[in-house]
């Protein structure tokens, strides 16, 4: 069945029905996926550079992935040596079986595409304004060009999970880590760090992080059913900063305010991976080194009764593997 809020209207629509079990739905919803393409990617190469730009990512968010994967796993999956790096036992281990699986997912793909039921086929798709500028518009333009049959009806909201009183077929949300009946494939974990216009950070040269932020004006993503400040809040926490983060001015996307504080307006936190062109460009500059997680990311969710539909199947698959190639690129 569609994907809905509580308070979405009845989707007339027939549902869908699967033969996978709760355990198998449930076990399924902790693999990292992008964790594991980018292992693959390091290991055929044993190049985090090379593998860096076959994924058009950057270093330090390949880097991250890799790293995760092995505190998941307990163990190390490759090891710096003189001669450069090699993988462990562990890894050797895991490659063969992480390239035949998305060898697998590529196939099937394949197989779907040549298949009757997808064509002609309407899709009504779910991204949050900031995710659809940096990553989404790429990502659907990649979809549409290799499924040309399958239309996209999307549509966009800002806040946290499921839209309300609307019913898609598929989403990607800005959330926190749930559970729930729908099953969602982590995309992207939203680091954060104090951003601002260069000259803003050439004025408060030598302070320190409390200083300059209470000097500056706070400027916020407006989260619908979140208190004002949330984020703000949880970065002056985590760092034991006294600075009222309720106060300052906010806005309706987070694109929105990240244009304000590189016209000079204010600072803000910001995930440096999905902002990586506009510090490379010099337009936004992190001053200080202090970053957390938000405790937020976006997530790709579906109702499970709708993962034996060949279209929404064929969108999730493609996503999941495609997602690696667009996280940090700052596509926008």
């Amino acid at each position: 069945m569609p994907i809905r809020s509580p308070d979405a209207v009845d989707d007339p629509r027939p549902k869908a029905k699967t033969g996978q079990s709760e355990g198998a739905d449930a076990a399924r919803l902790w693999l990292p996926l992008n964790a594991l393409r980018a292992f693959e990617a390091v290991a055929e190469r044993l190049s985090f550079t090379g593998a860096a730009a076959s994924l058009h990512i950057s270093q330090s968010a390949l880097s991250r992935h890799v790293s995760r994967l092995e505190e998941l796993l307990g163990c190390k999956l490759l090891e710096r040596r003189p001669q450069g790096l090699a993988l462990t036992a562990a890894g050797a281990a895991l490659l063969p079986v992480v390239r035949k699986s998305f060898d697998g997912i590529e196939a099937t793909i394949q197989s779907l595409r040549r298949k009757a039921g997808t064509g002609g086929r309407m899709l009504r798709v779910h991204m949050p304004p900031t995710f659809l500028q940096v990553a989404g518009m790429a990502l659907l333009r990649e979809f549409r060009l290799a499924f040309p049959d399958i239309s996209i009806d999307l549509f966009s909201s800002n806040g946290v999970g499921l839209p309300r009183a609307t019913v898609c077929d598929i989403a990607i949300v800005f959330d926190r880590p749930r559970f729930d009946d729908a099953v969602r494939d982590p995309l992207w974990t939203i680091g954060q760090t104090v951003a601002c216009a260069p000259d803003i950070a050439e004025r408060c040269r030598g302070m320190d992080l409390q200083t300059f932020l209470r000097s500056n004006e706070l400027l916020h993503t407006r989260l619908e059913g979140e208190p004002f400040g949330v984020l703000w809040s949880a970065f002056a926490s985590q760092f034991g900063l006294d600075i009222a983060p309720e106060r300052g001015l906010a806005l309706d996307s987070e694109r929105l305010t990240v244009e304000w504080a590189m016209a000079g307006s204010g600072v803000i936190l910001v995930d440096p991976d999905m902002f990586a062109r506009e510090i490379a460009d010099g337009r936004l500059v992190t001053p200080y080194e202090a970053r957390c997680e938000s405790g937020f990311g976006y997530y790709l969710t579906v109702h499970p009764d709708d993962m034996s539909d060949p279209a929404i199947a064929l969108f999730r698959s493609f996503v999941i593997q495609r997602f690696a190639h667009v996280q940090g690129d700052g596509t926008a």
